[in-house]
């Protein structure tokens, strides 16, 4: 009897060892995305729902955002320890904060492409960015667009414009009511939350910032510091599994965006699922992707990008590309390779 609750107490001791052991090995993982649960949340979602994550031995936790400069500021206050946000509110954040003890970095780049644009309707007559002189504009202060539209200005002779500013909710409102001749965003969200307002797409005039002349990078995925230094392998886990979840979603964005649905019961699944499949072709699968590599940069474009954004947000200090990024955690060539050629 003794013999045999001994080997029932050291089977249960074993077990108890290899239970914490096995949790002890999964790390809590704080991600914050840059705006709320739509289509292109997918990319995330999608490896979550899918187990990806958790087979990495990841416990990550999702949540929205308000705008790639709260992400920032949230990664480099340790609220998070990672990110999605814009290279060019990183940029920032480092430019006027050199003194800052934690500065978060890019370690995968997601929207090759800025996804930035100038929206008119038809019936204003803008027809090409020569037409904005003299404009009024309208979008939120904090607005990547509005932020890099000096970039824009430059590249393509802009006269002065007026702009006007307002909350997220109402850009789109406010060009169909008149009250602005154009707006600044995404593409992939003003122009489908202008059909949601009556706007038929063929009404819309889009001046894509890429197609004239502003190469900048979009959105990344960034880490704290911290994070990097204390768990560079859960990082790496992180990067793979999303790059597998990211496969999933590009070859099927509908079956992705019930993922999404599932962590915001109130989506247009139809909208939502064309805004993945709009932000898919344009800025994640784009011609500069696949030229360059997913998750991948051009270090020359990079630094073009960091002198271009010091002097159109006027930094305290110039943009270091070198201290922006850090390739170093990404998969492997192999893996990254998920990007089709367009038929």
């Amino acid at each position: 009897m003794r013999k045999r609750a001994f080997l029932q107490s050291s089977l249960a001791l074993a077990a108890a060892i290899s239970f914490t052991s096995a949790h002890a090995q999964t790390v809590p993982l704080k991600f914050q995305l840059d705006w709320r649960f739509e289509g292109p949340a997918a990319f995330f979602v999608t490896p979550a729902a899918k187990g990806y994550f958790k087979d990495a031995k990841l416990d990550v936790t999702i949540d929205a955002g308000n705008g790639s400069g709260g992400t920032v500021t949230r990664v480099a206050s340790g609220a998070y320890d990672m990110g999605f946000a814009d290279m060019a509110a990183l940029m920032e954040f480092h430019a006027n904060n050199p003194d800052a003890p934690s500065k978060p970095v890019a370690v995968m780049m997601v929207y090759n492409d800025t996804p930035a644009s100038v929206m008119a309707l038809k019936k204003s007559g803008i027809k090409s960015p020569a037409d904005l002189a003299g404009k009024k504009l309208g979008a939120p202060v904090f607005d990547a667009g509005r932020r890099a539209f000096p970039i824009f200005a430059k590249a393509n002779k802009v006269g002065n414009v007026q702009w006007t500013a307002m909350d997220p909710p109402l850009r789109e409102t406010m060009l169909v009511r008149g009250d602005v001749d154009a707006i600044t965003g995404f593409t992939f969200t003003s122009v489908l939350n202008l059909e949601a307002r009556g706007v038929k797409a063929e009404d819309v005039v889009v001046l894509p910032y890429p197609d004239y002349g502003v190469k900048l990078y979009g959105n990344a995925i960034i880490a704290s510091p911290k994070f990097l230094k204390e768990n560079p392998e859960a990082v790496k886990a992180f990067l793979k599994a999303f790059t597998k979840g990211a496969k999933d979603v590009m070859a099927k964005p509908a079956a992705a965006i019930e993922d999404v649905k599932a962590r915001d019961g109130i989506i247009n699944v139809a909208l939502e699922t064309r805004r993945l499949q709009m932000a898919i072709d344009t800025v994640v699968n784009s011609p500069n992707a696949r030229a360059e590599g997913f998750g991948q940069v051009n270090p020359g474009r990079l630094s073009l990008m960091a002198s271009q954004v010091s002097d159109a947000f006027a930094t305290k200090t110039r943009v270091d590309a070198s201290s922006i990024w850090n390739g170093s955690f990404l998969p492997t060539a192999a893996e990254l390779n998920i990007l089709q050629a367009k038929k």
